[in-house]
């Protein structure tokens, strides 16, 4: 399982990430853009050393663009002052990463963190950047594409599930539970909008190709996601995380992740 994860999280620091914060709009931006790989690489190193001293640092330099990049948040606040859906949804892709980096540093020097094991700390990693920073980027693009009330509902439910599922893991498995079901229902709705407005609206074949995946593999991954917690919250059979990790973390990362972002780069590029 640590091959797949830490393949899943290389793609998401070194191409899911920064081909994201290039759909934001904001010169705030402009530097971090910029020198994102200079924090990214080292941290795409450090989950493929032993846990040590080393492996800590370079974890650590990770950590501090994931905190540059959540400090842009307050910036960019103060330029929007703007609390709109699709404005809480781009917030929250900014934060998260830094919760993603503080887990990659705690789990690479050998420290569970608030008492939660290496494993789990290590699956925080890439859970933070696609169910957090692609997740409520995608829902707030989408939000701004799709208007009405599935489309707020999308970028305030993402962002909202995903800090429920980030306090779940500090109550108990049912608060988690919670927030997985407040999290699909946002991400179902994302699915939803995404096939049948975002798509539709594009005229380039490989773009709505590109939409219809990741929507498709949504309504699949988040169900998954679903079964772990409720297993988790009520003891019944539920997939192992070893073969989550298979199933519903390659599916998001390659299937939603990439191919949403990949997507809306191209719509991006077509409306220049």
């Amino acid at each position: 399982m640590s091959v797949l994860v830490n393949m899943i999280v290389m793609l998401g620091m070194l191409v899911v990430v920064p081909t994201g914060l290039r759909l934001i709009d904001g010169d705030e931006l402009t530097s971090i853009r910029r020198t994102w790989l200079l924090f990214a690489v080292p941290g795409a190193v450090a989950p493929w050393l032993p846990r040590s001293a080393s492996a800590a640092a370079l974890a650590a330099v990770y950590a501090l663009g994931t905190l540059a990049l959540a400090l842009q948040a307050p910036r960019r606040l103060s330029r929007t002052r703007s609390f709109a859906p699709a404005e809480i949804a781009v917030l929250t892709a900014l934060a998260t990463p830094s919760v993603a980096g503080l887990a990659l540093v705690a789990e690479r020097s050998g420290h569970e963190l608030f008492g939660f094991s290496l494993p789990i700390l290590a699956l925080t990693v890439p859970h933070f950047h696609f169910a957090g920073f692609t997740a409520a980027l995608v829902a707030g693009l989408v939000c701004r594409t799709a208007a009405g009330p599935a489309g707020r509902f999308a970028a305030l439910s993402v962002p909202l599930g995903t800090l429920l599922v980030l306090g779940g893991y500090f109550v108990d498995d049912w608060a988690e539970l919670l927030g997985a079901l407040v999290l699909t229902a946002g991400m179902w709705a994302v699915a939803l909008l995404t096939w049948r407005d975002v798509r539709t609206g594009s005229r380039d074949r490989f773009t709505r190709m590109l939409l219809a995946v990741s929507a498709a593999v949504l309504g699949a991954t988040m169900l998954l996601a679903l079964s772990w917690a409720l297993g988790e919250a009520t003891g019944l059979p539920h997939p192992t995380l070893t073969w989550m990790a298979a199933t519903h973390g390659l599916g998001n990362a390659l299937g939603f992740a990439l191919c949403s972002v990949l997507a809306w780069r191209r719509l991006k590029e077509k409306a220049a």
